[in-house]
């Protein structure tokens, strides 16, 4: 069997399974229907000649075999990013733009609206780097490196555009307001598992985080809940979204998957903490954009724009 000649789709579709061992997520990030995954998971299977998946009443979850085969598909995903990012530097007939931005911003805000500008752009090579070290922006020819970055300014040596602010308040699974404790206040959270992320600005200012929301929303009088803290929002999503937890979420970070339904506010709209931190858009402090690179920039400024109306 030559690798190559497996379906791409079904590959892509099988990654996406994996990543929320769920056909039903896996088919609302992929715009198709989950019988749809289905097909495409058991076309791989039929060709591996193995399962992938265990099938439940309730849902499917990865095999050994599976999360194997999972690993290595993420491994060879890096590799293709990689090239890609070479092949954009290598390039000179093509504009090239190179986006710095923090991971879990990347995969839940940035890239299901990276599609639109690029099918506006199709000639442009643009290499994402998701990681949180600020790499100085910079004009290079018909291209730009430019960032996107998460915390409180002055930004020194750069220059900085200002996209949205943040908020956070408490989110989970549907089925945890049905099946789990009373969740109707803030007093019964100490009944349930308490989600948080434990992140650092570039100034070691540290993220807010439940003591600070319980304080604001005036309970001071509860025993401490049971707490687990990660290092990324996408980590504490993925446990929410499995109803393991009530999390403390970042606006731009579950904003889709509230819209989806995927998660819910047990409050509503009351109990929100607004962060000190907001998202800024980090570029050169001297020269011109070249016209792919202001482009983008204006497109980004509109989208940022579009998010915060929508959420109005």
């Amino acid at each position: 069997m030559r690798i190559e000649r497996l379906p791409l789709n079904a590959l892509r579709a099988f990654a996406e399974a994996a990543r929320e061992e769920s056909f039903k997520l896996a088919a609302s990030r992929l715009g198709v229907t989950p019988g749809a995954v289905s097909r495409q998971v058991k076309q791989l299977e039929d060709r591996l000649g193995i399962l992938l998946f265990e099938r439940h009443a309730n849902g499917v979850c990865l095999n050994d075999a599976g999360r194997l085969l999972a690993d290595d598909i993420d491994a060879g995903l890096e590799r293709i990013a990689a090239g890609v990012r070479a092949a954009g530097e290598r390039s000179r007939s093509a504009a090239t733009l190179t986006l710095s931005a923090p991971p879990s911003f990347t995969q839940l805000w940035l890239l299901p609206r990276l599609a639109e500008f690029e099918s506006m752009e199709g000639h442009v090579e643009i290499s994402l780097d998701a990681s949180q070290a600020l790499t100085m922006p910079t004009w290079q020819g018909d291209g730009a490196r430019l960032a996107i970055r998460y915390g409180r300014g002055p930004w020194p040596g750069v220059r900085s555009q200002h996209l949205f602010g943040d908020e956070l308040f408490p989110v989970c699974a549907p089925s945890l307001l049905s099946y789990g404790p009373r969740l109707s206040e803030p007093a019964d959270l100490v009944n349930h598992t308490l989600l948080e992320v434990a992140w650092c600005s570039r100034q070691s200012e540290a993220f807010p985080g439940w003591r600070e929301w319980l304080d604001a929303a005036g309970v001071r009088d509860i025993a401490t809940p049971i707490q687990r803290r990660y290092s990324l929002f996408g980590l504490a999503l993925d446990q929410t979204i499995a109803g393991r937890g009530v999390m403390l979420a970042s606006h731009p970070i579950v904003a889709d998957r509230l819209a989806s339904g995927v998660l819910v506010r047990p409050f509503g709209a009351d109990y929100v903490l607004e962060s000190p931190f907001t998202y800024e858009l980090i570029l050169p402090i001297t020269g011109g954009a070249p016209p792919t690179a202001q482009r983008f920039i204006d497109w980004l400024i509109e989208e940022a724009r579009q998010f915060c109306r929508d959420q109005q």
